[in-house]
């Protein structure tokens, strides 16, 4: 994990349900007699979750459908902190495009909480969007954080930016799965190692959180191409890229759209290494 983020170390597990006192009776003994929870049930990783924000972000309400995607605070938490040593920070305000924000509006709440950026958040559910809204008005966020709606599902960030727009930078979490058989394809998969046998996902999530026609290489080169007819409305577009075969072609296009500046960047989180790919064109 980056060095500034806050769960470098393990998790304090009695200052997390001080926090949130929901989370205690997900509360188990490991073999190594330590305090912890258990993970494959999706109720107890949104519980963790929660307090992790009430703990650590000031954020006391988070409240989102249980079939929604939870997100785990540590690793958005490292592409917030990524993001900050990417940009320069003499600019003032800063102000961040959160692309796909979904009902836990996380990056905004994350990159506010640790930064004090504003931020921009699109979706393309408004199910979501309200939700996101009601999350940023009980936590008196609504100066700094805003919403838009992506009306076409195919577009990105056509029908979002105008002329007016100026953003220090994008970010965007893409769906992994190409289809919704995909996505329980992978989930079987997962379960079968970690011995589950639960067909619930442990971070839940639905259909426009978890999948895209094409999946994700469709949508990070629909991106690509959305954001060369925006190059002076953003200094650094970005995006988390979980399968790294996708980063090879993403440098090929975008020297064709003759990006000046293509960076990757990666992050470890336990086992799991993933990537942000930032490009920009001033």
């Amino acid at each position: 994990m980056h060095k500034n983020n806050r769960h470098n170390t393990s998790y304090n597990i009695d200052k997390l349900v001080l926090a949130n006192s929901d989370l205690n009776q997900y509360i188990v003994t490991n073999k190594y007699n330590t305090k912890t929870i258990d993970f494959s049930n999706p109720k107890a990783v949104k519980a963790l979750n929660t307090a992790l924000l009430v703990a650590h972000y000031r954020i006391q309400n988070w409240n989102f459908s249980d079939k929604n995607l939870c997100p785990p605070i540590p690793s958005r938490a490292d592409y917030i902190h990524y993001l900050n040593d990417l940009i320069d920070n003499n600019d003032s305000p800063i102000t961040i495009l959160d692309i796909g924000t979904g009902a836990t509006c996380i990056y905004p709440l994350l990159g506010n909480a640790i930064y004090n950026w504003s931020f921009v958040g699109t979706d393309i559910d408004t199910n979501s969007l309200e939700n996101a809204k009601q999350i940023i008005d009980s936590n008196l966020l609504s100066e700094v954080i805003h919403l838009r709606l992506q009306k076409e599902k195919s577009q990105i960030l056509k029908g979002i930016l105008t002329s007016n727009d100026s953003f220090t930078a994008t970010m965007c979490n893409p769906p992994f799965y190409k289809s919704l058989a995909d996505a329980n394809k992978t989930n079987l998969r997962k379960q079968k190692n970690l011995n589950i046998s639960s067909k619930e996902r442990n971070f839940s999530g639905n259909n426009n959180e978890l999948w895209y026609k094409g999946g994700e290489k469709a949508f990070l080169h629909n991106y690509l191409y959305e954001s060369s007819l925006f190059k002076e409305q953003c200094k650094w577009f970005t995006s988390l890229v979980s399968k790294k075969e996708n980063v090879k072609s993403m440098y090929i296009s975008l020297k064709k759209l003759h990006a000046t500046k293509i960076k990757t960047i990666e992050m470890q989180h336990g086992n799991k290494i993933t990537r942000i790919v930032a490009w920009s064109y001033v």
